[in-house]
């Protein structure tokens, strides 16, 4: 198992997705292109998985998408930015992932703005 997969724990597979947002896959897949989610092959079957926290009561995480825009306008992969939302920061009191999760999406963009640099 890869680090980036022991980091985010529960990665929830396509299908499962499609079926937790009560739309079709061809939409899940829209949305990964239209980068509203990250997505990675993981798993020994390298099955393309979503991190389950990117889900929340039945929807994607309200401001993670323009956190991931603005990550990959840094230049980050899906990889990296996973990696990114998942560490723990010490002056955040958790992770970004966590913080996007409570609401706290100014923070986290601020941040994530100054990567670019």
């Amino acid at each position: 198992m890869s680090n980036v997969e022991n980091l985010v724990g529960e990665w929830l597979p396509l299908p499962d997705v499609a079926r937790l947002l009560d739309v079709s896959i061809t939409k899940v897949h829209s949305l990964i292109d239209e980068k509203s989610l990250a997505a990675l092959r993981v798993g020994e079957r390298n099955i393309r998985s979503v991190p389950a926290e990117f889900i929340q009561d039945g929807q994607v995480v309200d401001s993670l998408k323009g956190t991931i825009v603005v990550l990959a306008d840094a230049g980050y992969s899906d990889e990296d930015l996973i990696v990114w939302l998942f560490t723990a920061d010490e002056s955040l009191r958790g992770r970004p992932i966590d913080a996007l999760r409570e609401g706290r999406k100014t923070e986290i963009r601020r941040r994530a703005q100054t990567l670019a640099w």
